[in-house]
């Protein structure tokens, strides 16, 4: 398994880490954990999505801190939403939408399923 680091993000055409999960397993996990899979989670969604926009959107240490600090929770979601998921639309050619809004209000309160929306986008890359 070939390790991309951040300064990879910057040359075009890394390969994009490989993390397909179901979202209904994102669901599964985290309620399972009680919210401890969600900061694996945050950390590979930032990885995904850093490298499909071929820069740091989300750095490590906010992936690793919003899955348990609710204020870097919302900012997560909020740079997934903004920068990081239009990158996915445009590179699977999917219809461009903004989610942010409902992510952030979904963070907030119920991260697990903003979680399995991301995921659910990020899916898109691997098919």
């Amino acid at each position: 398994m070939e390790v991309v680091t951040p300064e990879d993000w910057n040359k075009p055409n890394q390969p994009i880490p490989n993390f397909y999960v179901e979202p209904i397993l994102v669901l599964i996990f985290g309620f399972l954990t009680c919210g401890l899979y969600l900061i694996y989670w945050n950390i590979k969604a930032a990885e995904v999505l850093n490298a499909v926009s071929e820069r740091t959107i989300i750095s490590q240490p906010v992936a690793v801190f919003a899955g348990c600090c609710y204020p870097v929770n919302v900012y997560f979601f909020y740079l997934a939403g903004k920068e990081g998921l239009p990158k996915v639309y445009e590179r699977t050619k999917s219809f461009q939408k903004d989610d942010t809004v409902m992510l952030v209000l979904l963070g907030l309160v119920f991260p697990m399923i903003a979680a399995m929306i991301v995921q659910s986008d990020i899916n898109k890359l691997y098919r």
